[in-house]
């Protein structure tokens, strides 16, 4: 996910055979969901990084890892829908970028793209059902190469004019997705663990803020064999 949200309440995932089929249909619905711009910590945490190679988790269209190419990195993005890669590959050409990126499609909970990244970026990686998060984060850190960044961005709750279709969901602190990560002591450093507001126009063009977090850890050595 991105965060420039859809603000159509979404169908359940239980309403459908899989997560690929549910996100399908979603993207599905319209031509567009997100806005097509990367992420804006992502911008502002990787911009002037010397770049290596890049890992976007549930890439969606693609905004983040076209931008990520623009900046040389070579990059792999992945997402659970078909749909939204297709979309993703067609931005990347548009862009002069389709060398760079290597589009994936995975359900992060039952595989995940092999090798080792200078980034791994996880940018609004929520989902309603039983998406196995804290799972996925934890191997998203042991992708991350020696010297190389885990960068997780989250909503820290619904936006305000939303009413609470799942109650049952919960949106992490940094500090629980820090602790939820079980990074080995000594391996790593925290560089960022904080909540911050952002302003998000809401569906009737009304403008509202938002709470969300960010956790940019950085791995120091390479993990036990």
């Amino acid at each position: 996910m991105t965060d420039h949200h859809s603000h159509e309440k979404p169908l359940s995932p239980d309403d459908f055979a899989s997560y690929e089929e549910y996100w399908d249909d979603r993207y599905g619905q319209s031509d567009r969901i997100w806005s097509g711009r990367p992420n804006t910590i992502l911008v502002r945490e990787i911009t002037g990084v010397s770049p290596g190679r890049a890992l976007d988790l549930g890439c969606g269209e693609g905004a983040d890892a076209v931008w990520l190419a623009r900046q040389g990195w070579q990059v792999t993005g992945t997402d659970v829908s078909g749909v939204a890669l297709g979309r993703a590959a067609e931005h990347a050409e548009t862009e002069g970028v389709a060398d760079r990126i290597d589009w994936q499609r995975h359900d992060l909970g039952v595989s995940f793209p092999e090798g080792g990244f200078d980034l791994v970026s996880a940018q609004f990686l929520h989902s309603y059902g039983d998406m196995p998060r804290e799972k996925i984060l934890r191997t998203a850190a042991s992708a991350v190469a020696p010297g190389g960044t885990l960068l997780i961005v989250g909503h820290g709750g619904f936006a305000p004019w939303e009413e609470n279709p799942h109650p049952e969901v919960h949106f992490p602190t940094p500090e629980e997705v820090l602790e939820s990560l079980n990074l080995a002591e000594g391996e790593w450093e925290v560089q960022i663990c904080e909540e911050h507001e952002r302003h998000q126009n809401g569906p009737d063009g009304q403008p509202g803020h938002r709470t969300d977090n960010t956790l940019k850890v950085r791995r120091l050595t390479a993990p036990d064999a």
